[in-house]
């Protein structure tokens, strides 16, 4: 595509399906099984980032690391009772369509790989419009590393001043600064606007319905 090219990308979890308080749910109880009590507001705010680093955040460094393997396995079995019925978040799929109708190149950036990916990916149900997926399988190092939003570039051919990041968390508004791209916040992962616009956002709209609504004032027209 080029420099002519536009490339639009998603986070997902929170951003286009609303999953992250099932993440909250199942990290506590995986955490709880492994004997730890971690409190399920502090495990919100660190949804989005990758499964050791998020068990890093909410346990310090001088945990007993050999648990991490069990607490991540623990999650991913808990998260995966869910997977026949992950909800996407109110015009999710719409908006995708839109912005492909529109020229520009979606791209998705997880933290999601695998079965887990296939399930969210048949929750918004868009996949004529997704392009290419940037997944945890893909990247060296997750949000709020650059890395997965730099590999989404890649897999579209647009420069960072071409594109636009959009997500839910703090990490991904730092994930998508870092990366030089123009970040768009939305406010259905639960994380508050002074947060989002605090770590790098320069917009920020309710959900995908909003954004998709306001699509002619927005950073995505």
């Amino acid at each position: 595509m080029g420099s002519a090219g536009r490339a639009a990308v998603f986070d997902v979890d929170g951003t286009l399906a609303d999953t992250n308080h099932l993440h909250v749910v199942t990290w506590w109880e995986a955490f709880r099984q492994a004997g730890h009590q971690v409190p399920m507001h502090a495990v919100h705010r660190a949804v989005g980032l990758p499964s050791t680093d998020l068990i890093a955040h909410l346990l310090g460094d001088d945990r007993d690391t050999d648990q991490d393997a069990a607490i991540s396995a623990g999650h991913k079995a808990l998260y995966g009772q869910y997977f026949d019925r992950l909800p996407a978040l109110p015009e999710a799929g719409a908006l995708l369509r839109r912005l492909h109708r529109d020229g520009w190149t979606v791209v998705l950036a997880t933290s999601a790989g695998g079965a887990e990916l296939s399930a969210l990916r048949r929750a918004i149900d868009a996949d004529e419009a997704i392009a290419a997926t940037a997944g945890a399988d893909d990247v060296n190092e997750g949000k709020p590393a650059p890395e997965p939003v730099e590999h989404a570039l890649e897999l579209a051919g647009v420069p960072a001043r071409r594109a636009v990041f959009v997500g839910d968390t703090v990490w991904d508004m730092r994930a998508g600064s870092s990366a030089g791209v123009r970040c768009v916040g939305v406010l259905c992962g639960g994380v508050p606007r002074a947060d989002l616009e605090e770590s790098g956002a320069d917009a920020v709209y309710a959900d995908p319905a909003h954004l998709l609504s306001a699509l002619g004032d927005s950073p995505l027209s």
